[in-house]
């Protein structure tokens, strides 16, 4: 989930914001990337109960990686942990994505102050 953040004007205030998210990375917990999800699928076996609509449901990690997904299987015992881990690694990457911008903007807005003033940038 992308958050457009509204980055003000002053670069005290950018860097208020920006110093309070690094902050928040001080606080990380165990991450991982990837999703968690949830797989029924039929077995195979000529007569297990999946043959009738009950089909045998699995917790998976994906996860992209050197172009091609990866699946781990997820023992239902941590489910909950896993979960966690992964919407931890999505805290830290929007926080990562936030300070990036911040620091952006203070690179524009000293760019700009150097030319208003007639220096070089």
């Amino acid at each position: 989930m992308l958050i457009h953040m509204k980055v003000p004007r002053h670069p005290t205030l950018i860097r208020r914001l920006r110093d309070a998210r690094v902050k928040q990375l001080a606080r990380a917990g165990p991450l991982l990337a990837g999703s968690l999800v949830r797989i029924a699928k039929h077995c195979g076996r000529a007569g297990c109960r999946c043959r009738r609509g009950e089909k045998h449901v699995g917790w998976y990690l994906t996860r992209y990686h050197a172009g091609r997904t990866q699946t781990t299987y997820v023992p239902v015992d941590l489910v909950r942990e896993v979960r966690a881990w992964v919407k931890e690694h999505r805290r830290i990457r929007q926080l990562a994505r936030e300070i990036s911008e911040l620091n952006r903007a203070l690179i524009r807005m000293h760019v700009t102050e150097r030319k208003r003033k007639g220096g070089r940038s």
